[in-house]
């Protein structure tokens, strides 16, 4: 492996390292109260003191958006696959998911509790909601996309219009689809967590709603990280699977 492909893999470890002492000394300088801007170390402290309750409520929150999330996958590759395998329904559909997509999600979730009352359906619902959109765009844009002219070639070759979408425009669907499911796992937890707060009983963002409104903030900061820190493994979990099949449409992949 090259010096500086070693130096990338290990960037954004070494720059999370300097941000949090550069945080650290910055609260410990300007002497900032904890119950305002609390600091590493004391966020810290907090997963020590409370790691059970931030465990049990961090687990919680990842399983209900892993169900949003993978009902977002299936939802958004049927629907994107239908939209995008017709320039028809492309026209017709796509503008609706748009502005279906502009609704604030914090909006629908007052609706989602009369519907489905307090607990995990409000938190599924919405992180379904909030991260099938990227999928279905991107699967629908990477059909849609496809070059008039190499359909016309597979035509002439005797290929069905299935068997372009499916030998053709899926693979070549999938840098999109994999790059939507970074963005889309995200928001996922975005989507969980403002359910949570809003209309559940449980999971990171109850923790964070509860710790804030008694103006614990390492404690609500430290829900923050345990957040950020499961969205960030996910990501990369989708990362590494991205490299290892779609290699071959990322410059420079080939490369050791």
């Amino acid at each position: 492996m090259k010096p500086n492909r070693h130096f990338e893999r290990w960037a954004p470890v070494l720059l999370a390292i300097a941000l949090v002492i550069f945080w650290q000394v910055v609260v410990v300088g300007l002497a900032i109260p904890e119950f305002l801007f609390p600091s590493p170390w004391q966020i810290a402290q907090q997963f020590a003191e409370y790691k059970e309750p931030l465990l049990k409520a961090a687990w919680e929150t990842f399983w209900v958006t892993m169900v949003g999330f993978g009902l977002a996958i299936v939802v958004g590759v049927l629907l994107g696959f239908l939209i995008g395998s017709s320039r028809v329904a492309y026209a017709a559909v796509y503008p609706l998911m748009v502005g279906f997509n502009a609704v604030p999600k914090a909006a629908i979730v007052p609706i989602l509790v009369v519907w489905f009352g307090i607990g995990v359906g409000p938190g599924i619902l919405t992180a379904f909601l909030i991260s099938f959109f990227p999928i279905m765009v991107n699967i629908s844009t990477g059909l849609a996309t496809l070059e008039p002219e190499l359909e016309d070639v597979l035509r002439v070759l005797g290929a069905k219009r299935w068997d372009v979408l499916v030998k053709v425009g899926l693979p070549r669907s999938m840098p999109y689809f994999y790059g939507s499911l970074k963005v889309a796992i995200t928001l996922a937890f975005v989507g969980t967590v403002l359910a949570e707060m809003t209309a559940g009983d449980s999971g990171i963002g109850n923790l964070i709603q509860t710790a804030g409104s008694q103006q614990r903030m390492s404690l609500a900061f430290a829900g923050l990280v345990a957040i950020s820190v499961m969205a960030m493994a996910m990501y990369e979990l989708f990362s590494a699977i991205e490299k290892h099949t779609t290699g071959w449409a990322h410059r420079g992949s080939q490369t050791t």
